[in-house]
């Protein structure tokens, strides 16, 4: 026969169980949001809290965009050919990569042509590469790689691989200094590269959860669309070198025309503009609140429109905005370029009117 529990008992047994289904629940979510956030933006999330400008490439998609046919070990030629390709339709200046490629690929074994997605992430200190691997990959074999190179095997799994100018001089040419010194980490499925031992240390903190990582441009990366290449900004940065700041005397005299005619401008707090699959530019700028969003999607849409000062000609010579709208405290624009226009490396450095602030 079974006995009924003291009524103090069943009611501790049934909030102890209500606590553990909510805090299961709670992971589940974390779960899913952690496996479906886009890669650019659980790239952005490894960067280094003081990181301003990031350089975003997505390499496997580029691959589909071109059909490139690859494999995984392709050979000079290859690799050239599609790095080529990818140039022609204006995909790969994001990278930090490309002049390395056909070294990278034959000494380390990896590169653009078979990596799944690349970050340069720059802030006043330093620089660090941030390189998203295939689900297969062998980091041991790549770490067995680097010795063999002449880097020396750090004491702990995640540690720094030294290198050094001169022994990237040995290996091969034109290899960017950026990779000088690695850093491993099967776990999170990248590999981190700097020009710098102690900012490589400080980036493999902020990618471990062992020091603060970037949050300030969250808001511009989290849409669920997979961008081909991307140029992301904080807010500060776009400002100051994003900006009419750079323009000569003449151009800013005429953008501040230019600005009083269309309307009220804030500052940012964060900036992306991408290329995506379809051809189109897309553009997302943050506020500080829902209002300023609105009234600065109007002002920006009139300066997109028109005369680019410090650009040269006009932004209707390179492409027509198609949309532009806020979206709680966001703007977010649709740019489609026109006919052989390089849009998105053209207009990643300052001055750029739209950006202004």
């Amino acid at each position: 026969m079974l006995r009924r529990l003291p009524r103090g008992l069943f009611v501790a047994l049934v909030a102890g169980l209500a606590l553990l289904l909510a805090v299961s629940t709670v992971w589940a979510v974390r779960w899913w949001h952690e496996g479906h956030r886009p890669d650019l933006a659980r790239a952005v999330s490894l960067a280094p809290a003081a990181t301003e400008r990031l350089s975003w490439t997505d390499w496997r998609a580029v691959r589909r965009q071109v059909d490139a046919e690859l494999g995984i070990r392709p050979d000079a030629e290859e690799v050239t050919a599609f790095l080529d390709e990818a140039f022609s339709r204006d995909l790969s200046t994001s990278s930090a990569l490309v002049e390395s490629s056909v070294t990278l690929q034959s000494k380390f074994g990896f590169s653009p042509a078979t990596i799944d997605w690349e970050l340069f992430a720059q802030g006043p200190e330093g620089a660090v590469e941030i390189l998203g691997f295939p689900d297969d990959t062998d980091f041991k074999a790549i770490g067995d790689r680097l010795e063999s190179l002449g880097f020396t095997r750090p004491d702990e799994d995640e540690g720094v691989w030294a290198g050094g100018a001169d022994l990237l001089a040995r290996v091969g040419p034109q290899l960017t200094p950026e990779l000088q010194f690695f850093a491993l980490l099967p776990d999170l499925g990248v590999i981190l590269t700097s020009d710098t031992r102690a900012y490589l240390e400080d980036a493999v903190a902020a990618a471990t959860g062992e020091a603060d990582h970037l949050t300030s441009v969250a808001v511009v990366v989290a849409d669920t669309t997979a961008p081909l290449t991307a140029a992301v900004f904080t807010g500060a940065y776009a400002c100051e070198k994003l900006a009419m700041a750079s323009a000569d005397e003449t151009d800013r005299a005429q953008a501040d025309e230019l600005i009083r005619s269309a309307g009220e401008v804030h500052p940012m707090t964060g900036f992306a503009m991408a290329a995506h699959p379809d051809g189109h530019i897309s553009v997302t700028m943050a506020f500080e609140s829902d209002g300023v969003a609105r009234t600065n999607a109007d002002t920006r849409a009139t300066l997109a429109s028109g005369p680019a000062p410090g650009q040269g000609g006009s932004f209707s010579d390179r492409f027509s905005v198609e949309s532009a709208a806020a979206d709680g405290r966001l703007v977010q624009m649709r740019l489609d370029p026109l006919e052989g226009q390089y849009v998105l490396s053209d207009l990643t450095s300052g001055p750029l009117l739209f950006a202004t602030c």
